[in-house]
């Protein structure tokens, strides 16, 4: 067996394991990284890139389509092997040779294998050889294992071979039919994706389509895949599952409907991706979701065990996951050297912004772009808030993006303070539009001061003198 020291030693090798070793190197320490799958993670193969990779060329062409000129010259469908070969070139065909290549650049030693803590500041890895190697942290090690799908005990779902996330977004094929249990982000997504690709889709959301963002968006996305030809069943419920000699998959839903289809993609949650890497030998529970601190110690994990990404539950998306990464990195280093924490609301080692302050985009057809708090979340929290809302479509620079643009604008306002604590659009290409809700939030800035940034014409972003001329001045 071979021992080994670094200062720092990372469980995980996805972006957010990337990031906390990035900046520990960064500030002058050495990090090891430990990853029995791709180096890259989730995100790079089977998430993020993929997913997006698929759903992009369907939107450039309905973009197209909705606009006089450009729709004349649309000759054809989608060609969907083009498609899918976009899709494997953005997920590296599955080869992780560029991102080791990027650590190895970075000075980030990997160690591939499953990775288990021993004890304490003690990281042991089984490589596929069985060979096993004993990492030794002087000062933290840092779970960042992400998540898995989350597959529910529906009778006879695990012998039917269903899909998961990752089958979805790395299918050779498009199946004929496609039965969806979900209503979420993936559900929405790979629903939108595989209607475009040609599947006959069929989504079973039991607590609707997109239930955790403002209900307009549900009901946007909704009535846009029930035009592309997808059969949306709000409130069905699956409760039993089998798969018969001919291939094909049968759903029995609470209410007696049947559905039949060739694959089955389940998309109702996550699950911590902690089950195996030794938890029980530091008093902790295997399998179970890592609570934090506000520097991200874990806690009841001694001073030198830390969890960013998925696997501490605050906010599971990768962008956020990177954000905790940079501050777990920082604050390790200053801890390492003696030097000031700087743990204050905002502060450089904390990661203030999972609490209110969340961007997410959902790309749907249309597009859901949104960031802070829902009204709903807003009134639960005890705020006194005012919700704004603008037709979309009705904003100049919309009218000349696309013949038709339909679409919807909503601001929350903390009425005491008089800042914005919510902003949710929906509509063709809004995505890019996110960033500048996200910074008002952040920094808290004043209603009265916004009248000040002035949206150029004519420009999508116009929706913001709108939605402040409708507030009242």
């Amino acid at each position: 067996m071979t021992t080994i020291e670094y200062d720092v030693v990372v469980i995980g090798a996805g972006p957010v394991g990337e990031n906390v070793a990035d900046r520990v190197v960064r500030g002058g320490l050495t990090a090891a990284i430990v990853e029995r799958e791709l180096v890259g993670g989730e995100c790079s193969y089977w998430a993020c890139m993929p997913t997006k990779a698929l759903l992009r060329s369907a939107s450039a062409l309905r973009a197209a389509r909705h606009l006089p000129g450009a729709r004349e010259a649309v000759t054809g469908d989608l060609d969907a092997a083009a498609v899918l070969g976009r899709r494997d070139s953005f997920a590296s065909h599955w080869q992780d040779d560029g991102q080791v290549s990027w650590l190895e650049s970075a000075g980030i030693a990997l160690h591939r294998g499953q990775g288990r803590i021993s004890s304490a500041r003690v990281v042991e890895v089984t490589g596929v050889d069985g060979v096993t190697t004993t990492l030794t942290a002087r000062h933290a090690v840092v779970v960042a294992t992400g998540s898995s799908a989350l597959l529910p005990d529906i009778p006879g779902l695990r012998e039917s071979t269903p899909w998961s996330s990752r089958e979805a977004a790395s299918a050779s094929s498009v199946p004929r039919r496609l039965a969806i249990i979900g209503g979420g982000v993936v559900a929405a997504e790979m629903a939108t994706a595989f209607a475009a690709l040609g599947s006959a889709v069929t989504v079973l959301a039991r607590d609707g389509v997109l239930p955790s963002a403002e209900p307009f968006a549900g009901e946007l996305v909704t009535e846009s895949l029930r035009e592309a030809g997808v059969s949306v069943r709000l409130g069905a419920e699956a409760v039993a599952v089998n798969r018969d000699d001919s291939g094909a998959v049968h759903i029995q839903t609470a209410s007696g409907e049947r559905v039949e289809a060739d694959e089955v993609l389940v998309a109702v949650g996550r699950t911590p991706n902690t089950q195996d890497i030794g938890l029980d030998r530091v008093g902790l529970a295997p399998g179970a979701w890592l609570a934090v601190d506000d520097t991200l110690r874990v806690v009841g994990g001694g001073e030198w065990l830390y969890a960013a990404g998925d696997v501490n539950r605050r906010v599971l998306l990768t962008h956020q996951g990177k954000y905790q990464a940079r501050a777990v990195g920082d604050v390790i280093v200053a801890r390492a050297k003696g030097e000031e924490v700087q743990d204050e609301r905002w502060g450089r080692h904390v990661a203030t912004a999972d609490e209110r302050a969340v961007p997410q985009v959902v790309f749907t057809d249309p597009e859901i772009a949104s960031v802070g708090l829902t009204a709903a979340a807003a009134e639960a929290a005890g705020l006194r808030i005012r919700v704004v809302d603008y037709d979309l479509g009705a904003v100049a620079g919309a009218s000349l993006h696309a013949d038709g643009y339909r679409g919807h604008a909503r601001m929350v306002v903390d009425e005491d303070r008089k800042v914005i604590v919510g902003f949710a659009l929906a509509g063709p290409d809004v995505a890019e539009l996110i960033h500048a809700a996200t910074i008002a939030i952040v920094g808290e800035v004043p209603l009265d001061r916004l009248w000040h940034a002035v949206p150029a014409y004519p420009t999508v972003s116009e929706v913001w003198l709108r939605l402040l001329e409708t507030y009242g001045r």
